[in-house]
């Protein structure tokens, strides 16, 4: 997923809806796509405008911020634990995935996703959301 730091992220969503056709919602847009190892299943990637002035970035710097889907939290958590790499806090749950985030080697923060991707679905079908396909 892109995360990014923009004045008017209510703005920013409706440019994109209007001009670029992204199906937006209150958090930014989801795109959908099929998984090249099984075409069967989808999966997702978010894209998200964020407030100028918010601190979800922290300790990073920069005015973006990348989501990466990966496999095996876990696994790779504790193989980057053992590289040295810096793990900001604890893997947390939520039914749409496991989420953990951490320092590239320049100090920006990325966050690491374990998506569930049906549960992902159906949270944006309940919501009413749609998808950028």
């Amino acid at each position: 997923g892109i995360f990014f730091k923009c004045k008017d992220p209510k703005k920013v969503r409706e440019w994109y809806q209007t001009h670029l056709g992204l199906q937006t919602n209150a958090y930014g847009a989801v795109f959908e796509w099929r998984q090249g190892a099984d075409t069967s299943k989808k999966g997702f990637t978010q894209w998200s405008p964020f407030k100028e002035t918010t601190r979800y970035f922290e300790p990073g710097t920069r005015d973006f911020m990348i989501n990466y889907r990966v496999a095996d939290l876990n696994t790779l958590v504790a193989d980057l634990r053992k590289n040295g790499v810096t793990i900001l806090d604890t893997i947390e749950t939520y039914d749409y995935g496991k989420f953990v985030h951490i320092l590239d080697v320049e100090g920006n923060k990325v966050e690491l996703w374990e998506p569930y991707d049906d549960k992902y679905e159906e949270m944006g079908l309940k919501m009413g959301a749609t998808t950028t396909k």
